[in-house]
């Protein structure tokens, strides 16, 4: 019942999570360009590939050592240019030697695109969790098909106007399109487990709230963690509610995975992020990152004070217009926002005349 809106980007925040006054220690300056590899620590190798989406025209992909092949970390989106850029690093990089597992960190098409077409082409196992693995399939699932009812449902309680409905039934289902079919098997990935590659202890970390059931994978040896959308740098990922859970707290969810972060990797650690450049200085981030959503919720309990749609409260949440465009990640964040102040009972919820939820602060949270 998902949908990745058509020319937006799945994994950008509408609001970049800010990085004034914050100094990060980033590896390089220069922006890669799709195609490029460059070595980041000892057998693992930075990868840039491009993406076909408006605001956000990368994501960084990685290939480690293993032996006498090669695992990969996150596979890109499922389209032609990016099988021309995997052929050549098949032979040029890779040497010509096997894939022995794909690992992909969620279940969003631009790390799980070609995820399927690599396993397929090496006959190597795919490694997510449990969450990821399902959810993709599912959402794969629905291309093709008509927006359910529970799903107009959702978006008319936000309060989307009937026109906005057409344009989302017209837009649905287009998940599918962006990946290559998964293979109908995984190898699970576990918290706290994922074992050696290259010789090298790895584990895994999960956090949740930009998707349900993220991994990210630490190497202690190598000081070095590969955190997908779980932690970037200059960009807060979309942390959204979506028609399939309406009452999931994901925003609840990411700001405690912000703290699980800080408190399993050192300061010092490498940070290889799904977009943008690698950097150290993950503490400052992950501090600055619950910041800017704490405050962004109590601005929102400050205009609840009038009753709000989810649709009336962009303008305390995002700096960029809210257009056809990313109106369906606009109203997910702001519901996400929603849900986390509701959940702390801070927040009351009902419906109006019209069958819309309506949001108000609760008496005596916010003092006279």
């Amino acid at each position: 019942m998902n949908q990745v809106p058509k020319n937006t980007p799945q994994d950008q925040s509408l609001v970049p999570g800010s990085t004034s006054g914050l100094k990060l220690d980033f590896i390089t300056e220069e922006k890669p360009q799709p195609g490029n590899v460059q070595e980041i620590a000892d057998g693992v190798f930075w990868l840039r590939f491009g993406l076909p989406m408006s605001g956000l025209d990368h994501i960084n992909l990685w290939a480690l050592r293993d032996g006498d092949g090669w695992v990969i970390v996150d596979t890109g989106i499922g389209n032609r240019e990016s099988k021309e850029i995997w052929k050549k690093h098949f032979k040029h990089l890779m040497g010509g030697r096997p894939v022995n597992r794909v690992i992909c960190t969620h279940l969003h098409p631009d790390h799980t695109g070609l995820a399927g077409w690599i396993c397929r082409h090496f006959g190597a196992p795919l490694l997510m969790t449990r969450g990821e693995y399902f959810l993709c399939r599912l959402m794969a699932a629905d291309t093709g098909r008509a927006a359910p009812p529970e799903s107009l449902r959702f978006y008319k309680k936000a309060g989307f106007t009937d026109g906005q409905i057409e344009l989302y039934k017209q837009r649905f289902g287009g998940f599918g399109k962006a990946i290559t079919e998964l293979p109908q098997s995984y190898d699970r990935l576990v918290d706290g487990e994922l074992g050696k590659i290259g010789g090298r202890e790895w584990r895994v970390i999960i956090g949740a709230g930009h998707s349900p059931e993220h991994a990210c994978l630490y190497c202690p040896e190598l000081n070095l963690c590969l955190t997908g959308d779980q932690l970037l740098p200059n960009i807060s990922s979309n942390v959204s509610v979506w028609p399939t859970e309406p009452e999931g707290n994901p925003l609840e969810d990411w700001i405690t995975s912000c703290h699980v972060l800080k408190a399993q990797l050192p300061e010092n650690v490498l940070i290889g992020p799904a977009h943008g450049i690698p950097f150290r200085g993950a503490h400052k981030r992950l501090d600055k990152l619950i910041e800017h959503h704490e405050k962004a919720l109590l601005r929102l309990l400050e205009h609840c004070q009038t009753p709000r749609l989810a649709t009336g409260v962009y303008s305390v949440l995002f700096r960029r217009e809210i257009t056809d465009g990313n109106r369906i990640m606009a109203v997910g964040e702001s519901i996400a926002h929603l849900n986390c102040l509701k959940g702390r009972g801070l927040l009351s919820r009902r419906r109006n005349d019209a069958g819309q939820f309506t949001y108000k602060t609760r008496r005596g949270v916010i003092p006279a």
